[in-house]
């Protein structure tokens, strides 16, 4: 039974168009863009074919929006992937799939985008390796304090985060295309680019991830059904207009060779237009990117635990909205508590160290960690995004199959092909993730048995209480 707190009259619908873009620019556009455009200029061998990378990044994303968008709006009700996932293939993939956000892979973002934010206020700062851990913690638990607070609260400062990030990222984009050079500035024997076009494209469509996040406030959209369909398009676009330009002003400011070797890239353009003062203006850009991140998983993340709250009763509990803050007070609650155990666990040699006196216990050898937190909670929690994802681009096929009736007031155009071009972009995206997770990955399956025989030992005394298995136990068809 669903919570009579959570949110269900029109009066709840508070969130518009340009929330939920709002949402979508402000988790996409995080940190990435400036971690990984060096390399995509790197491997993808020219200034051209760089640009033909991101707009091909752009299309596949696009794919995948209309894919979602049929599916949302078929389906509106929050939750998004554990809603269409739970309807296509039943209800224990459905709780796989919310279990592991939970647990790996929402946490584990929020995770790495507070250690990003951490790690830029300690060069701001001139912040010690222990105060730059305790600020990484003080991130997610802040934000999380504010979404409890409200909806109202939640977005609003979502759309500050989104406002501030675009001036940055506008500051990039004219430093560079008015002050560029246009690499006339001398740049010592490069070496040849080391393409690898698939490899490029993984950090592409990684760098666009998280336009999918929309769909799963669906049901605190106003005239959801419209609504989600032209925020998920127009969100998609704008991300791959500013890509695109962020990409030609740093074409602009240090010319190609430059680019690929850049440390610190978009610093680098800054200078050209505020000197030496650029890599602060930089630090306080990536920081704010990364904040706005940070908010909009959060918000969105615990939509999505507490629908899985309501189907399946062991978990009831994070399905109580406040009454009246109108937000889920314990999804967010337990989401914050897993996101600083994982921080303290894989972002702490302490915490790092423990793991491997375990694994040696048990005559397993020692995980070969990445220097960065960042890294290593990117290794844990990629494959199962990916995998994820490619599963509910599938739901869309088997959803067209097994409920050709159901209405649909957004058909996906030139189907299949859409989400044909998604599902296969997102194949790839998995198995490279995969091959790059390495030790981790069967490090990350731990939560996941664990998530798995929490289902198996509760279903017995659950199964009166549930649905069919093809369904939730309360969908929200009109």
């Amino acid at each position: 039974m669903p919570n009579p707190s959570a949110p269900t009259s029109d009066d709840s619908r508070r969130i518009g168009v340009w929330d939920s873009v709002s949402l979508i620019i402000g988790i996409v556009i995080g940190v990435g863009i400036h971690e990984t455009a060096p390399i995509v200029f790197e491997h993808s061998g020219s200034a051209v074919m760089t640009m033909l990378f991101w707009v091909f990044g752009g299309v596949i994303s696009l794919a995948g929006a209309l894919t979602y968008a049929e599916l949302a709006s078929a389906w509106p009700r929050s939750g998004g992937e554990y809603c269409y996932l739970t309807r296509a293939y039943g209800r224990f993939t459905g709780f796989l799939f919310g279990w592991s956000q939970l647990t790996v892979v929402r946490t584990g973002n929020v995770g790495m985008m507070a250690f990003i934010f951490a790690e830029y206020a300690g060069r701001l700062w001139g912040l010690g390796p222990t105060q730059v851990i305790v600020l990484s913690i003080v991130a997610p638990l802040t934000f999380s304090g504010l979404n409890i607070l409200g909806v109202v609260i939640g977005k609003r400062t979502q759309n500050a985060l989104t406002i501030l990030k675009l001036i940055g990222f506008s500051s990039i984009v004219v430093a560079g295309l008015v002050w560029g050079r246009g690499g006339s500035a001398p740049v010592e024997a490069p070496a040849a680019p080391a393409i690898s076009p698939g490899f490029a494209l993984l950090f592409v469509l990684f760098t666009y991830g998280g336009w999918n996040d929309a769909a799963l406030v669906t049901a605190e959209i106003r005239d959801s059904r419209r609504n989600i369909v032209r925020s998920l398009i127009i969100g998609v676009a704008i991300i791959t207009v500013i890509y695109l330009l962020v990409n030609l002003a740093y074409l602009r400011a240090l010319g190609y060779d430059a680019a690929r070797q850049a440390d610190g890239i978009a610093a680098e353009a800054l200078k050209l237009a505020f000197g030496p003062a650029g890599a602060k203006i930089m630090s306080i850009i990536v920081m704010i990117s990364a904040l706005g991140a940070v908010n909009g998983i959060i918000f969105t993340g615990a939509r999505i635990y507490a629908t899985m709250g309501e189907d399946h009763r062991f978990f009831a509990w994070l399905s109580r909205w406040h009454p009246r803050f109108k937000t889920p007070v314990w999804s967010l609650a337990a989401e914050s508590a897993i996101t600083v155990a994982l921080i303290l666990i894989l972002g702490t040699g302490a915490g790092r160290d423990a793991i491997d006196r375990l694994l040696l216990t048990i005559h397993m050898d020692a995980i070969a960690w990445q220097g960065r937190p960042f890294s290593n909670l990117f290794q844990w929690c990629a494959p199962f995004f990916w995998g994820f994802f490619l599963l509910t681009g599938v739901s869309l096929f088997v959803l067209r199959w097994r409920e050709p009736d159901a209405e649909r007031p957004f058909r996906t155009p030139l189907y299949p092909l859409p989400p044909l071009v998604f599902c296969a972009s997102a194949a790839w995206c998995l198995y490279s993730s995969v091959t790059y997770a390495g030790e981790l990955l069967l490090l990350g399956c731990v939560p996941a048995l664990i998530g798995a025989g929490i289902y198996l030992s509760s279903r017995k005394t659950a199964a009166s209480k549930h649905a069919p298995e093809h369904e939730p136990s309360n969908p929200a068809d009109p």
